[in-house]
């Protein structure tokens, strides 16, 4: 599966953005998605995982109660709705697909993951 990530930029603190991740081919619903971000020189976090029909949901406790994680399956596409940002939330954040039987809380882990987006980049100014 291909995965491409939309809708990063330049928002002030305390703005929302919404991200898309579009995947390709027919079978997107058979897929565990994640949301990790990543800082220059910094390692790969995690942001949010979704289940196959949006039911599950984890969310890293530095975003929790400010981005909101979705899924719609007839549209090939994910979403994180990003609210309240701070200057912090600044980062390249990537979308991610898994492949597998068990939802569970390695979605955490960026291991877990089999197919990576390109990445977009969010900058939060002060």
């Amino acid at each position: 599966v291909q995965l491409q990530a939309s809708g990063g930029g330049l928002v002030q603190a305390g703005g929302s953005l919404r991200l898309a991740c579009t995947a390709s081919g027919p079978t997107f619903s058979d897929y565990p998605m994640g949301w990790f971000r990543q800082v220059p020189g910094k390692e790969r976090e995690f942001v949010a995982a979704i289940s196959w029909a949006g039911k599950t949901i984890y969310y890293a406790d530095a975003v929790n109660g400010r981005f909101t994680i979705s899924r719609d399956n007839a549209k090939n596409t994910m979403y994180l709705q990003m609210d309240s940002l701070k200057p912090e939330d600044t980062a390249v954040y990537y979308c991610a697909a898994f492949v597998g039987n068990h939802f569970t809380a390695t979605m955490r882990q960026q291991s877990s993951y089999n197919y990576w987006g390109q990445g977009t980049l969010v900058t939060v100014s002060s």
